[in-house]
Parts: structure tokens; sequence; C-alpha cells
């Protein structure tokens, strides 16, 4: 495999910015490729060094690319940066052009853990014509329930500032409203992974219980964890077969 930091200046974004990308070495046909998306406290280097997904993705033949994106929810920010439309045009476009990968749907995959697992799931159900499939592990995704009611000084600072004048509930930020409103039939198909020690394991569980209700098929568990990467190295390994399993689109 290769590893590799791209630095590249990003117009969206108007600055520059970097992304970290595994790369297949002997692949006969362009690889297969995962987005896969970092915590609130991470950036584009922490699923290199803080588990083996490296080894993982050359075993599986996969090409990974994992963008920095701060602590901006995968959203535009109202008084900041366009993170949203960076992830989900700019980006793509750009590992396109540097580098030899699938483009197909059904070879095309995200993911991610804490607030990138919410981020895989806005992308993948604001766009699922996208993935074949996405996975969240311990994911922040009751992200209405985080603006109301999360106590929390660093969070109530940080959701005023990406969403200082517009309410989540009920919108395209609000994933128990995506799954509510989705196309049944056209979603990639969902897992979810969340330790029963996580501090936000009662959100992944209200966000099961709303597939349950909208008839939105979702593949999830939950195990002995907490919010830490011991748990996340081992449910990676879990995320990528289930993503990599072939199955019509």
């Amino acid at each position: 495999m290769a590893l590799i930091r791209v630095d590249f200046a990003a117009e969206t974004l108007e600055l520059d910015t970097a992304m970290t990308v595994v790369l297949p070495q002997q692949a006969d046909e362009p690889p297969p490729l995962l987005y896969l998306l970092h915590g609130l406290t991470d950036d584009d280097t922490a699923w290199t060094r803080f588990t083996s997904i490296e080894r993982y993705a050359d075993a599986r033949g996969l090409a990974v690319v994992m963008p920095q994106v701060h602590r901006s929810f995968y959203a535009n920010e109202a008084y900041g940066m366009r993170f949203w439309d960076f992830l989900t045009a700019e980006l793509p476009q750009t590992v396109e052009r540097f580098f030899r990968v699938s483009t197909r749907r059904e070879d095309t995959f995200v993911a991610g853990l804490s607030m990138g697992g919410y981020g895989a799931f806005k992308w993948a159900l604001r766009e699922p014509g996208r993935f074949a499939a996405a996975a969240s592990l311990s994911g922040a995704l009751d992200l209405a329930y985080i603006q109301e009611f999360d106590l929390r000084p660093h969070m109530r600072t940080l959701v005023s500032r990406v969403f200082p004048d517009r309410t989540v509930a009920g919108g395209d930020e609000d994933l128990f409203h995506l799954v509510k409103t989705a196309d049944k039939a056209g979603l990639p198909r969902l897992m979810l992974r969340c330790g029963t020690e996580d501090h936000l394991l009662k959100q992944n569980e209200r966000f099961v219980s709303a597939c349950d209700t909208a008839g939105v098929e979702l593949d999830a568990a939950f195990g002995p964890g907490a919010h830490e990467w011991g748990y996340w190295d081992s449910q990676i390994q879990v995320a990528l077969d289930f993503m990599l399993a072939r199955q019509p689109v």
C-alpha cells in the first residue's frame, strides 16, 4: 500500500487543506473507494495514527480517502467555511483528478466515527445515489438534541458557531428527518455500531428506533466498548466487510 499525505488548495474553503490517502499499489483495475471521516477532536491523520486502517485496506484492495474538516460537523458554517460543499462536491472531483480510483456507485463507500459517523450518514442519506453502503461508529447522530439540550459549554459554543441562525430539527442537517423522508428503495446499505459504555449510546439507540419506525433497513449492533480507539479499530474491520459485501445497488 501507499500512504500519502496530500496538501492542496481547496477553492470551496478558500484555503489550503489536507487529506490522508491509502492506495493499493498493485491493483489491475481502479480500486473501490472509501471516504473515511474523522471525529470532532481529530484530523485527517487520526485513522492512520490510532488504527491499522492501512493494513485492513491492503487486505481488501481498498483505497481510503481521509479528509480534514476541523470541527465543522461536515456542514456549511453560517459564519465560516463551506465544509459540506467541500466534502460532497470539491473533494470527490479532486480525488478523481489526483488518483486512479473507481467512480462507480457499487465501489464507493463512506464511514466515520463520532462526528464523522454523523457526517457519513448525512452524506449517504442526502446523496444516496453516490454510495453502495455507509457505516457509523459511535456516531453523534442526534444533532438536533445536541443543539437544544446538550449542556456542555464547549458543545453549545460549537453548535452555536456552526448553526447560529438555523434550527437543526426538521431540516437537512437532521438525520432523523432525513430517515423519515428518505426514498427507502434508493438508499445505500447502512450499518451502525456503538459501545454500550459510550456516552453517545442513547443517541444511537434513538436512531435505530427512528429507522425501524421509518422502515429504513439498518444493520445495527451494540456491545461492550467506550468512545475510544480500541473499539473503533475493531469495529472498522466489521464495517469494511459489511460495506464491501457485494450486493445489488
